[in-house]
């Protein structure tokens, strides 16, 4: 029964599933993964290669070669244990498979090892995952409005973001992101993003590394009154990060979303009463308690600025 539930959620999702990898990023790179078994079983190209096979069958792989795919399974595994989303998942598949195909190439042909190194040089500075377009009601700050949009305003707690386009982890967190902001954002409550991999003044100023071998990347800082209430993930002594999981259930957990969201509506429901004392609850100019707060909730910020 788990199978076949398992099948029909694949087939049901399988136009998105079309429509995501029909695209240049992944079709390059998954022509790039196979690109070594392609050589190695090509008719007419096979039997020119090198190979250690004690029956000389050189359209087949050597033990050396699959002891090099068994160490590549291993570690894709290990790495999709902590992978979320499906992008996480095909992109471990896809980096570690082409590292794997360089030792393979580098080993049978030197020629081809350089070759098929260079490729991978141009692929990287060429061809960028696609960014999540998807609907959000998220604010993008700039160095020059984050001070002044999370300090405007005590009452409004921001959830923030702190990402950088070049890294991955970043990419795949921005849906799940976006969705808890489609799920949470109200007139209280409300979520914000700065790329400080574009301004850098900002990650110094919140002490968000961008290095790589810090894994600070991305970072959710929760901000009330303009004051840093808490942040994941943690940083230890030596400024590294501490192990944490960037999924829905431990950002709902963590942040207390559905404690803050509720009190956050009563900030809603008193700005609109105010709202219809100044206005003297005149019904004909069609205002009702929740147009003080059209401007706030409304998604006109959410496109990238990129």
């Amino acid at each position: 029964m788990g199978i076949i539930t398992g099948i029909c959620t694949f087939l049901y999702h399988l136009p998105q599933i079309y429509k995501w990898l029909l695209k240049p990023y992944y079709i390059t790179s998954f022509f790039m993964t196979v690109a070594f078994l392609v050589v190695r079983k090509a008719p007419g190209l096979c039997e020119h290669l090198a190979t250690q096979r004690e029956d000389g069958n050189s359209c087949d792989f050597d033990w050396r070669e699959v002891e090099i795919l068994m160490f590549l399974s291993a570690i894709v595994m290990m790495k999709n244990r902590r992978a979320i989303t499906l992008e996480q998942h095909i992109g471990n598949l896809f980096l570690f498979s082409k590292v794997a195909n360089v030792i393979l190439f580098f080993r049978l042909d030197i020629r081809l090892g350089i070759l098929y190194l260079a490729l991978c040089l141009a692929f990287v500075m060429t061809c960028k995952p696609p960014l999540y377009m998807g609907p959000e009601y998220i604010k993008y700050f700039s160095d020059k409005t984050i001070d002044e949009e999370l300090q405007s305003d005590s009452r409004v707690t921001w959830i923030t973001e702190f990402y950088a386009n070049w890294s991955s982890d970043c990419q795949s967190f921005a849906p799940i992101f976006a969705d808890l902001s489609l799920k949470y954002n109200c007139a209280g409550l409300r979520f914000g993003k700065v790329d400080i991999g574009r301004y850098g003044e900002v990650s110094q100023r919140y002490r968000v590394s961008t290095s790589p071998l810090a894994k600070q990347l991305p970072t959710l800082v929760l901000f009330q009154g303009g004051r840093e209430i808490m942040r994941r993930p943690m940083v230890d002594n030596k400024g590294r990060a501490v192990s944490w999981t960037f999924n829905e259930e431990n950002i709902i957990r963590e942040f207390n979303l559905n404690e803050l969201f509720q009190k956050s509506k009563k900030l809603n429901k008193t700005r609109g009463s105010k709202g219809e004392e100044q206005n003297g609850f005149q019904p004909d100019d069609g205002s009702d308690e929740l147009q003080p707060e059209t401007d706030d909730t409304e998604p006109t910020e959410s496109k990238k600025d990129q």
